[in-house]
């Protein structure tokens, strides 16, 4: 599974690097609207975090472009059961989101990530012993960029694999994330 990724990674970035008019590099930084779906998630409500990260655009055209990030994604889902308090899920997200320019600024914005699980915690139990590393999801958003570099965006991650890693268990969860972001381009 790593050997594809990283295969379809490299070929992707080294397509659009042969391909790319223009390519800016920035940061990113916002809010998480998290929350996990699926059976028996009726305990479980949404839970707010932040995410962080780095990113790329690969202009290919005047209205297409696409952008690689790296994204460090707090999510999880606050529980109803008072010994458990949040489930805290912490990821290492990379999306690659296609971007089409629907104006000059503002563009509508689509594409797969794939997330790996760093940590988790939450109460007495320990939810890392329970779920899968690895996480598929797909995201659909807007973004708007200002001519100095700065821009801001609103996203929706579908999670699209089951997150839950128990033998014999029939149940499936899945993560979502709403997300607000700021971030700059530097260059």
């Amino acid at each position: 599974m790593k050997k594809i990724v990283s295969i379809t990674v490299i070929t992707v970035l080294t397509i659009v690097s042969i391909n790319a008019q223009d390519v800016k590099f920035g940061a990113k930084t916002g809010l998480n609207f998290a929350f996990i779906t699926g059976d028996n998630s009726e305990d479980l409500d949404p839970n707010t975090d932040f995410h962080l990260g780095v990113m790329a655009e690969f202009k290919i055209s005047d209205k297409f472009s696409l952008q690689p990030e790296l994204i460090y994604s707090g999510q999880g889902a606050d529980t109803n059961i008072d010994s458990e308090g949040t489930i805290e899920l912490n990821y290492l997200n990379i999306p690659l989101i296609a971007k089409y320019y629907v104006a000059e600024r503002l563009s509508l914005e689509a594409g797969p990530q794939i997330g790996f699980l760093l940590s988790s915690k939450g109460g007495s139990i320990k939810y890392k012993d329970f779920l899968k590393s690895i996480d598929f999801g797909a995201n659909i958003g807007v973004g708007y960029k200002l001519e100095n570099g700065l821009n801001f965006g609103a996203r929706y991650n579908l999670g699209l694999s089951n997150i839950l890693n128990v033998d014999g268990l029939s149940d499936k969860n899945r993560n979502g994330v709403f997300q607000l972001s700021i971030g700059y381009f530097f260059f």
